[in-house]
């Protein structure tokens, strides 16, 4: 302590000679407190198992309550084809959905249903002819006239062969599979559906009447009866149709519109259009009936003109969503 702090301290005591020197301790503030104890509020002290949990009531929806439950059960077998048939039958796209809410369950079908072996069945619709070569499918078209009600052929390589009857085998995939039949030569066969692929609409139709037929009121029965009736002939008629029966019972019946679907339907060039009409080549011919199943006279009855507008209202009628 020098001079002059001496002096200082008598005239204003020790206690003021360390103020301001480096001994001085800092004033904690505020702003160096911490974060948690800063934000530490009563609220956030409460427990989870101490908060209440509002509860809401339990709102039960009602039952959904189908239009018609007893359905009829519906299978679609695969045999040796191009899927065209199928494809066309998807395409009745919201038509197919109601088919399938109220009035047919889909048991069987390779596609669309994980089921392996065929059930029993009220409609089976069978695509394609059946290839002798294969064991398996052997097997499977006897299966499918054991177990179905209703055979259904779908499609012209069902019906008549179509291209098919035509194959002499070595394709890529399997070579040894170089016979073919349509199912009506193995089994007895109900209903055809002709046409290389058949419309949506007539295998929507088909379906509906099949439905009707099986579960609907006498009026309802008799129309669809009307309406399966040509398709039943098709069918007792046989298996085999050319050109030749094209001539005979739609171009001589006068009953050809000129629509040239059977020369688009040839595979060999046997049929073309001449002035409107087709025009048969019978050396080229190979008999395998896509001509004729392709057009929409061959199976032509004057017994259902009477009733296609009675057809046409109950078809609209049950097709309503």
């Amino acid at each position: 302590m020098g001079l002059f702090d001496k002096f200082k301290s008598l005239l204003f005591g020790k206690g003021d000679v360390s103020e301001g020197t480096q001994d001085e301790k800092p004033v904690a503030s505020k702003q160096d407190e911490p974060v948690s104890a800063m934000h530490k509020s009563p609220v956030n002290e409460a427990k989870p198992a101490d908060m209440k949990v509002e509860q809401k009531p339990i709102i039960q929806k009602p039952k959904e309550e189908k239009p018609v439950a007893d359905k009829i059960t519906v299978g679609h077998v695969h045999m040796s084809g191009c899927t065209g048939c199928l494809v066309s039958l998807a395409d009745n796209y919201e038509g197919l959905l109601t088919i399938l809410d109220k009035y047919a369950d889909l048991v069987y079908c390779l596609t669309l249903a994980d089921v392996r072996h065929i059930p029993k069945m009220d409609v089976a619709l069978v695509e394609g002819s059946v290839c002798l070569n294969d064991e398996c499918s052997m097997e499977e078209i006897l299966e499918t006239r054991e177990n179905a009600t209703i055979v259904v052929a779908l499609g012209g390589c069902a019906c008549y062969g179509n291209t098919t009857r035509f194959c002499r085998g070595g394709q890529q995939n399997q070579p040894q599979h170089e016979a073919f039949l349509p199912i009506g030569d193995l089994i007895k066969v109900d209903v055809y559906i002709p046409a290389c692929a058949p419309t949506p609409q007539q295998i929507r139709n088909v379906c509906l009447m099949a439905y009707l037929l099986l579960k609907g009121n006498d009026e309802q029965k008799a129309l669809a009866t009307a309406y399966l009736t040509p398709l039943m002939n098709l069918a007792a008629a046989g298996t085999e149709a050319c050109g030749c029966d094209l001539m005979t019972e739609v171009i001589n019946q006068g009953l050809c519109c000129g629509c040239g679907s059977c020369a688009a339907a040839c595979t060999v060039r046997a049929v073309t259009m001449q002035y409107g009409k087709p025009q048969i080549e019978r050396d080229l011919c190979i008999k395998c009936g896509a001509c004729y199943a392709q057009c929409p006279r061959s199976f032509f009855s004057f017994d259902v003109c009477g009733q296609y507008e009675s057809i046409t209202n109950l078809i609209g009628e049950v097709m309503k969503p």
